[in-house]
């Protein structure tokens, strides 16, 4: 399933998810990553999905939901992966902008410095950029990228896409415990961020399960003198430290809505039990998805999650 949600999100209200990147398919293997480590590491720009096939199921989406009385306030391009491996993206974007909805896109910004992924760019509404260090040991620590990225050619990216950019731009930095979150680096993280000139920078924390359990979020003290420090140089902050709520939309198929979703946003157990009550499902749902190993159970932070389980499906893609 290509398409998921409306799903609610922190900071784009009610949002319309497009899952254009096969799973795990990505530039970096942050170590917080709530879907898992990634299993293909790239940099190279592709083909993946048709751009006319991704509007049609859209289309089809953006009908039911309006049936439905159902808002939407975005489309977003946020899959399983980076978003801008697509060489189609810009194509997508353009059709997608003619259902009246407006788009967005949220990258870890890691191909910036391609002229043709600033280009595609150009395209959405709203942009997200990624930017959890402006220090090259720390960004590759925390981000774990493509051994062929390089953390200087993705700041200059950034810096001529923020110059020319018409939409609204924001950053996005997660914070980890003895990771990122030293003020000697943070600064010079901030100070870079500020130059971009964008409408919000957000800092946020773990409060998935991330890819590796030594991950944890720095101590309240301390991200209240981050935010701080952000609301000094950059003005605009806002600090995520929340779930997002249960406000997860049904259409038709519950199954394939329930795999859709947790394929790039594992739900808590509260919120995958109000999506059941929507759908007039039951719990045995969520057992029947774990029998067959499509989803699995992960406990972090004194919440249980479910997530979809791409260790299985990696495991049959080798198989077969």
């Amino acid at each position: 399933m290509n398409i998921f949600g409306p799903v609610p999100s922190r900071r784009l209200g009610r949002s319309l998810g497009v899952n254009n990147i096969p799973f795990k398919t990505c530039s970096y293997s942050c170590k917080y990553c709530q879907l898992g480590k990634t299993n293909k590491l790239s940099i190279k720009r592709k083909e993946y999905l048709e751009p006319e096939d991704i509007l049609k199921e859209v289309n089809t989406c953006v009908k039911s939901l309006k049936k439905m009385n159902e808002n939407i306030d975005y489309i977003t391009l946020v899959p399983d992966g980076e978003p801008t491996l697509d060489i189609n993206l810009g194509s997508i974007i353009k059709l997608l902008k003619t259902t009246g909805v407006k788009t967005a896109v949220i990258s870890n910004a890691s191909l910036i410095g391609d002229d043709s992924v600033k280009e595609d760019l150009q395209c959405a509404d709203w942009v997200s950029v990624k930017i959890d260090s402006a220090d090259t040991e720390i960004w590759k620590n925390i981000n774990r990228p493509h051994g062929k990225l390089n953390l200087d050619v993705i700041t200059k990216g950034l810096l001529e896409f923020a110059s020319t950019y018409n939409g609204t731009l924001v950053t996005e930095t997660m914070l980890v415990h003895n990771g990122n979150d030293g003020f000697a680096s943070l600064t010079k993280t901030v100070e870079f961020i500020e130059r971009l000139d964008a409408e919000k920078s957000y800092i946020l924390i773990p409060i998935r399960p991330p890819a590796e359990a030594s991950v944890k979020a720095p101590s309240i003290e301390r991200l209240v003198a981050i935010y701080k420090l952000f609301k000094g140089k950059v003005g605009e902050a806002e600090l995520i430290m929340n779930n997002e709520g249960v406000d997860f939309s049904f259409i038709n198929n519950v199954e394939d809505e329930l795999l859709g979703i947790t394929a790039v946003h594992p739900m808590r157990e509260e919120a995958v039990e109000d999506y059941l009550s929507r759908s007039n499902s039951s719990w045995q749902v969520v057992k029947n998805l774990m029998k067959r190993n499509l989803i699995k159970e992960v406990n972090y932070g004194n919440e249980k999650y479910y997530m979809r389980n791409f260790s299985a499906i990696s495991s049959l893609k080798q198989q077969s």
